[in-house]
């Protein structure tokens, strides 16, 4: 169970530090990064990097059933903490440009880290054990379905969005490498 706030704490402070190198690079060079220069680069290709990661590795683990690779509680709050790192990263990739493909992942971007946090209220509203199993008998049988309902809910939309986002980001990706590179 998530006991406390570490990762959406450990999550603000790496945006802080973020946002610090991001304002260094604004004053250094006078301008908004570009999305295809190398720091516009390599601070989106990082935090797509962190994106792949919240939904694979967390993804992954909670398929397991062997406890050898980690609390499930652990692994979520990697998940929540990548989850919101990531995007983070991604949104000052844009360069504040929010035009065609790009603006679509952007927005679903930012869908899906609503989403994420909608569902983390929801998930703490369950009284589980420290593997993420739920604990029955703790909340009146009425409010643990109602809560098991809204989080079936939540995940018939959180994971279609989060699809359409990766299917987004790597057209993007692959549009990005042909007409920056190839076509060139």
């Amino acid at each position: 169970m998530l006991r406390g706030n570490r990762e959406l704490w450990l999550a603000g402070l790496f945006c802080v530090l973020i946002t610090g190198l991001y304002g260094v690079v604004v004053l250094w060079t006078r301008a908004i990064p570009d999305a295809g220069e190398l720091f516009g680069h390599s601070i989106g290709i990082l935090g797509f990097v962190l994106m792949l990661m919240t939904e694979i590795l967390y993804s992954l683990r909670k398929r397991s059933k062997s406890a050898a690779f980690g609390r499930m509680s652990a692994w979520l709050q990697f998940h929540i903490f990548t989850g919101l790192v990531g995007p983070f990263m991604v949104l000052l990739h844009t360069s504040w440009k929010f035009n065609g493909l790009a603006g679509a992942t952007t927005l679903l971007t930012v869908i899906i880290v609503f989403s994420g946090i909608v569902g983390r209220y929801i998930y703490t509203r369950i009284p589980r054990t420290l593997d993420g199993l739920e604990i029955e008998g703790t909340l009146s049988q009425e409010a643990l379905k109602r809560a098991r309902q809204l989080m079936s809910l939540w995940h018939t939309v959180h994971i279609p969005i989060g699809i359409a986002l990766f299917l987004s980001a790597f057209a993007h990706i692959g549009a990005a490498l042909y007409y920056a590179t190839l076509s060139k």
